[in-house]
């Protein structure tokens, strides 16, 4: 058993030594401390919450000349007045967690103000060493920092490192080893008003760091922000750089997938011989093969290859620096909507998964904007809802013969789809801050970070460890029992019908008035743990099998949907449907464990389900009355 010791609230720092030193890691956003952290630990890491705070702690253990070391990365923020969740636990983990030494992390091309949170720290602990990160960066800005003259004003120890290479890090843990051994009883720091924090930073920041005239990659970063900032041509730009990376997952993923499900129902074939040799009772069999295994092989079989395609793309614009860019176009829309431009963060992150969207959140420091964004970002599919986007965008509209301009029609009618989710966010959330959520939209700072050439083979690691696998172990995890349940609603009879044709037929005449039938509308409510298996639902009620069936083509699977009376209008009131509904289980308790409120929560379920339910309506009522489909 690791022993541990108790920090302010409540908050359990896992050591596994009683002679392992504890450092707290703290900085501003975006200064690389994440990636100190990350370096110096590895996989010898565990995240938590902060007891009372919306607010994530991460831990690990370090290992440096033979000793031990707890390294606690603290929320970024950049003050210690404690005006939001971030900056208390940041404050209260310096004051009263008994940290052994503290490391500020700062970025070197933007001294001045990361040096205001230092001297805060200053005030508070003696034992502090200082890292100026970003050096490669500063210098290829040429921005050069005088470590020894910033060592000498400020009083500590300051060590200069390129975290992203690794250089500086041995240093960086000699002084704090140095900290740990020999701490300081007092610097006899002053403690400062705001305004003179500041001049002093300031002041220490001119006198040691020189700055190059007519840096030609300054230069160019501006030049190109220019045109990607721009509101003639920075929104152009983005839905392009979308269509780009679904075109890539359209494309890539659709020959690994089809191998992949092959491979997986054909190994399912061979467990379910097994069973039979075995003399296995056919109920368990049937549970076990055709239910639970079925549904596991459909769910990975459609999941991971777009996942493994999409995340490393995304991550890889996320490492480009593109990424606060966007969020810098969107800004002004979300602040028009009464809502916070950080939302266009946690929006983006929807893309991957909901929940991790919600999750997200905790940037946003208002509690009435974290609601409204927590609230709307389901109306951002995810990762689990692209592929039935795709196959019936190519069933219905498109065509299945494939070729570059299918694929390149298909992606633009994905981002205009995808577009319509973003608009829905921004009037969602408009209606939200005019209503039930009123307020004034609090103004953010975000620094846009310089360009960067990517790392690509960090990007895919860090892309398939951290959110590819993390995503299709959740979509696994309730894949699983949501098997169990199909199987048994689909082979336990009432009369002449199962219990899933009897559901079904009860739905068919609410869900025939927008646009859908008894059969859709079922495969979205059992879809609840997973949007995945919406597809494979379907199919399996069509056929009126026991197990979810396989049907890798499109044009065999088109021709099952249009026997069973589905049209085009059919097909796109599915997609509005699947674009807006109600959130997976796993956002749904995320949102319920961020919000604290299973009013929220019931909130964030009707929203977007009266939403995608009305534009249906809507849809499915103008085709009757023109006579079209």
């Amino acid at each position: 058993m690791e022993p541990s010791s108790m920090a302010p609230e409540g908050l359990e720092i896992r050591k596994h030594q009683e002679s392992d030193r504890v450092i707290a890691l703290c900085g501003n956003p975006n200064v690389g401390k994440s990636t100190i952290f990350n370096a110096l630990t590895g996989l010898r890491q565990h995240t938590g919450n902060w007891p009372g705070k919306t607010v994530t702690n991460a831990q690990g253990y370090c290992s440096h000349k033979s000793k031990g070391y707890i390294l606690v990365d603290l929320p970024g923020c950049y003050s210690l007045q404690a005006h939001s969740a971030e900056e208390e636990a940041a404050r209260d983990f310096l004051t009263s967690g008994g940290p052994d030494c503290t490391i500020a992390v700062c970025d070197a091309t933007c001294l001045e103000r990361n040096l205001n949170l230092v001297l805060q720290v200053l005030e508070l602990t003696p034992n502090l060493v200082v890292c100026v990160n970003l050096l490669d960066e500063a210098e290829r800005r040429g921005v050069k920092v005088d470590l020894q003259k910033l060592s000498e004003l400020l009083g500590v120890p300051v060590v200069g490192a390129s975290a992203r290479d690794g250089k500086g890090l041995g240093e960086l843990m000699d002084e704090a080893e140095k900290l740990c051994a020999s701490p300081r009883q007092d610097l006899d720091f002053p403690v400062m008003d705001p305004t003179m924090r500041v001049h002093e930073a300031q002041w220490i920041s001119e006198a040691s760091v020189r700055h190059e005239q007519n840096n030609p990659s300054a230069s160019r970063d501006r030049k190109i922000d220019r045109v990607l900032t721009s509101p003639l041509t920075g929104f152009p730009i983005m839905l392009l750089m979308l269509l780009g990376i679904f075109w890539l997952t359209i494309t890539g993923a659709n020959y690994p997938s089809q191998l992949l499900s092959e491979g997986l129902f054909w190994l399912g074939d061979r467990i379910r011989d097994r069973f039979i040799y075995l003399g296995s009772p056919d109920w368990l069999t049937g549970l076990i093969c055709d239910g639970m295994y079925r549904t596991l092989a459909w769910v990975v079989a459609v999941m991971l290859p777009p996942m493994a395609i999409f995340f490393p793309l995304f991550t890889l614009l996320e490492d480009l620096g593109y990424l606060p860019r966007v969020a810098f176009n969107l800004d002004r829309c979300f602040q028009s909507c009464g809502a916070c431009g950080k939302q266009a963060l946690t929006t983006c992150m929807g893309f991957g998964c909901n929940a991790a969207g919600v999750v997200g959140c905790r940037i946003i420091d208002s509690p009435r904007e974290r609601l409204i964004a927590m609230l709307t970002n389901s109306f951002v599919p995810c990762n689990g809802r692209l592929p039935m986007l795709i196959s019936l965008i190519t069933m219905f509209f498109v065509g299945a013969a494939g070729g570059l301009g299918a694929s390149v029609l298909s992606s633009a009618m994905l981002v205009g789809l995808i577009a319509l989710g973003v608009f829905m966010t921004l009037a969602a959330s408009k209606l939200l801050s005019a209503t039930v959520l009123k307020g004034v939209p609090s103004s953010f700072t975000l620094e846009l970070p310089p360009y960067r050439r990517p790392q690509l083979g960090k990007v895919i690691v860090r892309s398939i460890l951290d959110r590819t696998l993390f995503v299709l172990g959740r979509a696994v995890s309730v894949a699983a029992p949501a098997g169990l349940v199909i199987w048994l609603l689909a082979n336990i009879h009432v009369g002449d019908a199962t219990l899933l044709a009897h559901c079904a037929g009860f739905l068919d005449p609410f869900a025939r008035v927008f646009g859908l039938d008894g059969v859709i509308l079922l495969a979205f409510i059992l879809g609840l743990p997973a949007n995945e298996i919406v597809i494979p639902l379907i199919i399996m009620a069509y056929l009126s099998q026991g197990s979810l069936v396989e049907l890798s083509d499109l044009t065999a699977l088109r021709a099952l949907l249009v026997d069973n009376g589905w049209t085009w209008v059919t097909a796109l009131c599915v997609m509005v449907f699947s674009l807006m509904h109600w959130p997976c289980s796993t956002t749904c308790l995320t949102i319920k464990k961020e919000s604290g409120s299973w009013k929220w929560t019931a909130a964030a379920v009707i929203i977007p389900t009266v939403c995608g339910l009305g534009l249906c309506f809507i849809i499915a009522s103008l085709c009757r009355l023109f006579g079209l489909g």
